[in-house]
């Protein structure tokens, strides 16, 4: 088969188009991966060397299906393909000593950072826990924005507790030199500075890589812009895909503005779009086009299909989240008989906050699930334990590592040896582990010097050993003779699964192997620390319970979209900034596109969230999609207080009977529809079907009401304390009266929206 007989004609034109600066613009499920697969092989087949190709993607999933169909269609010989994390790794390793490090150097993942910030806040005398929490975000800001600690103090100069902060940050950087490891955000910026900064480096591979491919682009951050822009500086052949509707990481620092002004970094770039869709119905698709239109920073495309209209998407309400889940767990049990598959639907969500009332109730039901986006495998205590086993065999100088494994499993080291130790790594200018290893001449009792012997010994076997033994036997050599299952031996249902989990981590070696002959220890960890939420997804069958950026790049049969409520999609924190609301608008498409036959929108009208239950507005995006999905007016919005968006506010009301079991069109708001009543109904209504709406009872006359609060008093600028989140200023108000929602941007907890007749609330004089 030839490489253009599965391209549809606007898929053919950015194929041939191997010289310069292209951008490809590729909707949901249009066939990007196809497009690269197929240019990367029509350069193959043009003659190109293998080695001179690079293809960058974002996760290690992509990356393995991209090597997969190359694999099966050309062969991909010396060729990169990787994540941009990945080949950093590699980049690093190769020029290590340029920047000062080992090529051995462990890669630390989020937990670990936090541990060493914890550990230089403790070493430097702080004490203040929201000082702690201030570090940690400033940390990873400046590290996100690739900032030195000096130059991230004068452009954060005016931030509360700056100094202290950047002492903190100095401290940690410390560390990782002393421990020869980097994290995440440091392996992009000392690749960016490699390449700017030698030039015999950025020559090397910028000669190497004459074509470069760039998935995902959309999800570049500036610092990997740079290096992208840097690899690309000899040859200039830069090929990226992406779609600027799916740009849902700003939060963590993607740039939407490298693929909406792509031409101001390559003036002579071409440009593509791949509008016809390949996954979904045409009913799915017109409810996307017709959600993203309300976005006006995009460069605009629609998608399309010849297939037909399919079914219409379905939006419900339930009077309690219990009852949303019951909704979905019914649908799910009677496709199920008609011989659907669980691995058929997805339930997606923006906060995985949101997953235990389904949880609870697909295990009445007897539905399989997985949840996504939450706590992953391998940031499981047990699994982390035998990573840091495996970090101080492959990296001596990683004192973290020795830290955490020390008295894991208990072998009577207690925190008074470990700290003599510090102080003793810490006097002499060595590592942990030689610390371990000078045990005689640590002042300790006997006992205690026998028990760091006895450590030592057992880490400088296992280092021996990872010298003769591949990583699998290695692995399951260290997880019988370290102790790590017997600690585990009893049989309740928590030892039960952490043996599980340790059984489940040794496949996980035994594969990698499997799939990567004469790989090393550092490769494997290397693949671990870089892992990603999809690489967990399998082929299994069950429901998967997920939020929204865990699913990105995925597809089902059916989709149920949740908790569709202000404050929840979208988030509470985008409401005063059209920047980040476009961002929530852009996760709304990419979960409806996720869909493939069958769409279902579901909300809660009232939710138990955050320690409290309180009743809900239908979300805003629903609103803008009224028309398409033929919805009659949300009253509670205006009850609420939520005064309107995009210059127009939310008013009316609805009428009763309208078979949802929505509240009349009195004003009052009313308990409908409860959880048991659902229990019993024999079908799902949606909008137009079902029983009527069930009123509670009106309040008992003479029932005394609660004193009403003062709230005139609160302005934008007010200081004022919280009995839970500290101290804070408000920063925005809407609503009025009983109804006036505050945002208060707390030091350490960041913004809350805040009843104001309702929140115990201080105001600082």
């Amino acid at each position: 088969m030839g490489i253009f007989d599965e391209l549809n004609e606007e898929q053919q034109k950015p194929v041939l188009d191997t010289e310069g600066a292209v951008l490809v613009l590729a909707g949901a499920g249009s066939g990007k991966t196809r497009v690269l697969t197929a240019r990367i092989a029509y350069l193959l087949e043009k003659g190109v060397p293998p080695e001179s190709i690079l293809a960058i993607t974002f996760t290690n999933k992509a990356a393995r299906e991209m090597r997969g169909r190359l694999e099966n269609e050309v062969g991909v010989g010396r060729m990169w393909v990787c994540t941009i994390h990945s080949m950093c790794v590699k980049i690093l390793r190769m020029f290590a000593e340029k920047r000062g490090i080992r090529d051995n150097f462990s890669i630390y993942s989020e937990q670990e950072r936090n541990a060493i910030v914890k550990q230089a806040f403790k070493e430097l005398g702080f004490e203040e826990e929201s000082l702690l929490k201030s570090a940690r975000f400033h940390i990873s800001n400046a590290k996100m924005l690739g900032l030195p600690p000096a130059a991230y103090a004068v452009q954060y100069r005016h931030e509360r507790n700056i100094d202290e902060i950047v002492t903190v940050y100095e401290r940690y950087q410390k560390h990782l030199k002393a421990y020869n490891a980097l994290d995440f955000d440091d392996l992009l910026t000392e690749t960016r500075s490699l390449l700017s900064e030698d030039a015999e480096a950025r020559e090397y591979l910028a000669g190497k890589f004459r074509y470069i491919h760039v998935d995902e682009f959309q999800d570049t951050n500036a610092v990997q812009f740079d290096i992208i822009k840097l690899l690309a500086s000899v040859h200039g052949n830069l090929f990226v895909v992406g779609d600027d509707d799916q740009s849902i990481y700003g939060w963590r620092g993607a740039k939407i503005e490298n693929i909406l002004h792509f031409e101001r970094s390559f003036p002579a770039m071409k440009m593509y779009k791949l509008q016809r869709n390949y996954r979904s119905t045409g009913a799915i698709l017109a409810l996307a086009n017709a959600s993203i239109a309300h976005n006006a920073f995009r460069r605009g495309k629609e998608l399309w299909t010849d297939a037909p209209a399919g079914d219409k998407p379905v939006y419900y309400e339930a009077d309690e989240e219990a009852g949303e889940a019951l909704y979905c767990a019914r649908l799910i049990a009677e496709a199920r008989r008609g011989g659907a598959k669980y691995s058929d639907f997805a339930v997606l969500m923006r906060i995985n906050a949101l997953t235990r009332s389904f949880e609870q109730e697909f295990t009445g039901y007897g539905i399989p699930y997985k949840v996504f986006g939450g706590f992953k495998f391998f940031e499981r205590k047990e699994i982390k334990d035998i990573l840091a086993y495996l970090r101080v065999i492959a990296n001596p100088f990683d004192s973290e590592a020795v830290m955490r494994v020390i008295n894991v499993p208990r072998r009577g080291i207690g925190d008074k040896t470990v700290q003599t130790l510090s102080d003793f790594a810490q006097n002499e200018d060595l590592s942990l582990y030689d610390a371990v290893l000078a045990a005689d001449e640590l002042p300790l009792a006997a006992s205690a010097r026998e028990k760091v012997r006895s450590f030592g010994a057992y880490i400088k076997d296992l280092v021996y050993r990872s010298q003769e033994l591949p990583v699998d036997k290695l692995t399951a050599y260290l997880i019988n003779s370290s102790g790590m299952l017997t600690q585990y031996a009893d049989n309740s249902d928590e030892s039960v699964t952490k043996r599980a989990n340790i059984d489940e981590f040794q496949n996980s070696v035994d594969e990698f192997v499997r799939m990567n002959e004469g790989a090393s220890l550092a490769d494997y960890l290397q693949e671990i620390t870089l892992y990603s939420d999809t690489d967990e997804m399998d082929d299994g069958d069950y429901v998967t319970l997920a939020t929204i950026h865990a699913v990105k790049g995925l597809e089902f049969s059916t989709v149920f979209l949740i908790g569709l409520e202000e404050n929840v999609m979208p988030t509470s924190r985008a409401s005063d900034s059209t920047h980040d609301l476009e961002e929530e608008r852009r996760l709304m498409y990419v979960a409806i596109t996720r869909a493939k036959r069958r769409l279902y929108l579901t909300r809660s009208r009232s939710r138990y969230l955050y320690g409290k239950r309180e009743p809900t507005a239908r979300s805003r995006f629903v609103e803008e999609l009224k028309e398409e999905l033929a919805l009659p007016e949300d009253r509670s919005r205006s009850r609420l207080g939520y005064g309107g968006y995009a210059g127009g506010g939310y008013g009316g009301g609805y009428g009763g009977g309208d078979g949802y079991g929505g509240t009349r069109g009195d004003g009052a708001a009313r308990r409908v529809g409860s959880y048991s009543e659902q229990r019993e109904s024999a079908s799902y209504p949606t909008f137009g079907t079902g029983k009527p709406p069930v009123r509670s009872a009106p309040a008992t006359a003479g029932q005394p009401s609660a004193p009403k609060r003062d709230t005139s008093r609160f302005r934008v600028g007010v200081k004022v304390r919280h009995t839970r989140f500290g101290e804070g200023e408000i920063v925005a108000m809407r609503g009025v009266s009983d109804n006036l929602i505050l945002t208060v941007r707390f030091e350490a907890a960041g913004n809350k929206d805040l009843a104001a007749a309702l929140a115990p609330l201080e105001i600082l004089e």
